[in-house]
């Protein structure tokens, strides 16, 4: 099992930055592929970026390449996301993930999930 708590979110002003932080417990942290998901409302829950087990390998939704960063703290079992330049179309929940198939994570078919943080974009 894996428990992941996310937090971070809030509401800022187009433009700024965020960072969403995601501590997980139970199962070695480090054995797990991350990603960070977001939904908005009326639309399916989409992948924003994914970061390997070991941290070296990334990915990103296109659209979002050098704004979002995803980064990870095996040693202390955070999953981070740095938000840049922040727009309003970035406004939804955003909600952290875990699985030991790097497929499986970006396909969005996560073993767990956490709770969700709502990050809102003010014009």
């Amino acid at each position: 099992q894996v428990e992941l708590v996310e937090s971070g979110g809030g509401l800022v002003q187009a433009g700024d930055s965020l960072r969403l932080s995601c501590v997980a417990s139970g199962n070695t942290f480090s054995d797990y592929n991350m990603g960070w998901f977001r939904q908005v409302p009326g639309k399916e829950r989409e992948l924003v970026a994914a970061i390997d087990w070991s941290g070296v390998g990334t990915h990103y939704e296109a659209s979002l390449i050098g704004r979002f960063f995803i980064s990870r703290d095996n040693a202390n079992n955070i999953l981070y996301l740095q938000m840049n330049s922040l727009k309003p179309e970035d406004t939804g929940v955003y909600y952290c993930a875990a699985d030991l198939n790097w497929g499986r994570m970006v396909a969005g078919m996560n073993t767990y999930w956490g709770q969700g943080t709502q990050v809102s974009v003010s014009s």
